[in-house]
């Protein structure tokens, strides 16, 4: 049997985080090892704790999700971070989106909702809704490796799509035949050489430029 996800609860609101607890300590497959009120608690607590995944709140006092995110990139900290908001503003979840989350959902999502997008992350998939993603590619419109396609080998092309499709490096490995080692160096290699910080960015710059899986 598998082991279960490690969940991390990073909100403001007390009742928030027990009503995330409540539900979540009910599956079989997620636990949740602990919470932080604030973004510097929980970038200290992720860094304690090593969990799989943060629920991380957005507008939080002190040190918000987004310079949490950052400040977890900057840390090289592994943890899938899906941000938990009541806000569905474009310009409140483009930047956390930008700063590294793996996704979002709404505080009001529902709890089976909840616990498909904590697995979804974890195994590698990107969260987009399709506005928030209409965004972001506006946003990259001329910048971050435009041009520079024609530097990525053939098998690079392959990877990139299928990371655009949304799959994880187990399931492009398995697609391709590869192991998962290599599946990782390739996603370097794209990274480095379309300027790319990460796969949020590099599927977006994938449909932008009609690399498909």
């Amino acid at each position: 049997m598998a082991d279960p996800i490690k969940v991390l609860l990073v909100d403001d609101h007390q009742v928030v985080r027990r009503g995330l607890r409540t539900f979540l300590e009910v599956q079989g497959d997620i636990e949740v090892v602990g919470e932080a009120a604030d973004g510097a608690e929980g970038v200290a607590r992720a860094e304690e704790l090593k969990p799989d995944v943060v629920l991380m709140d957005v507008k939080m006092p002190g040190m918000d999700g987004v310079d949490a995110l950052r400040r977890l990139r900057e840390l090289d900290n592994p943890a899938k971070v899906l941000i938990v908001t009541s806000f569905t503003e474009q310009r409140t979840v483009v930047p956390a989106l930008r700063a590294g989350a793996a996704g979002y959902v709404y505080k009001d999502v529902d709890p089976d909702a909840l616990a498909g997008a904590i697995r979804s992350v974890h195994a590698g998939h990107i969260l987009l809704q399709p506005e928030v993603a209409g965004a972001l590619l506006a946003q990259d419109e001329g910048n971050n490796g435009q041009g520079r396609g024609g530097s990525l080998t053939e098998r690079e092309r392959q990877v990139l799509g299928l990371i655009a499709d949304g799959r994880s490096n187990r399931e492009i490995a398995r697609a391709l035949v590869l192991s998962e080692k290599t599946v990782k160096t390739h996603v370097s290699n794209i990274l480095m050489k379309l300027d790319l910080s990460d796969r949020t960015q590099a599927a977006l710059w994938a449909v932008r430029h009609g690399v498909t899986g």
